[in-house]
């Protein structure tokens, strides 16, 4: 199946010049969305993991299922004030402005080998931070994972040392 032909081009938005990657016709093709979870799911069938984090909100639509398919706990990395119990904190710079995440003291135990994934690999500012977030708690990034990777905007290289792997690269 030819994932490609599920994502659709946006001009201009959500600003002039902008090309955005429209991944909504994937999620609504059950056979496209199930082919994308599989596909990074046996990229990752063989390697050491304890646990997945996402940011919220589009991370979490690939790392559920993802981690239902691989059977490892899911650790949502969230805004402030989302999450009810104890919670580790980042703040982190964006291109245009500040963010901040939050992950549960319990969600990941130390020593635990955490695969880190999101939608979209654009900067990678926010699965940078997330990464930073697993380190305060103890654990180690084993890898980030994403459905497309826009390389032209070098997040990746944010990302070092840190293992990569997109399903979709532009």
């Amino acid at each position: 199946m030819n994932l490609e032909s599920f994502i659709r081009d946006i001009p201009d938005f959500p600003k002039a010049g902008i090309l955005f990657k429209d991944i909504t016709p994937l999620l609504a093709d059950p056979g496209a969305f199930r082919a994308s979870i599989e596909r990074i799911a046996e990229h990752y069938a063989h390697t050491e993991i304890d646990a997945i984090a996402a940011a919220e909100a589009r991370g979490f639509l690939f790392a559920a299922p993802l981690a239902i398919a691989l059977r490892k706990p899911l650790v949502p990395l969230r805004k402030p004030g989302k999450l009810p119990y104890r919670t580790y904190s980042l703040k982190y710079d964006l291109e245009y402005g500040q963010a901040e995440l939050h992950m549960h003291v319990d969600g990941i135990v130390s020593g635990a080998r955490v695969l880190l994934v999101d939608d979209v690999l654009a900067t990678g500012g926010t699965m940078r931070a997330g990464g930073q977030l697993v380190e305060q708690a103890g654990g180690s990034v084993v890898s980030c994972a994403f459905l497309l990777e826009l390389g032209f905007l070098n997040g990746r290289e944010k990302l070092a040392p840190h293992d990569v792997f997109s399903l979709l690269k532009y």
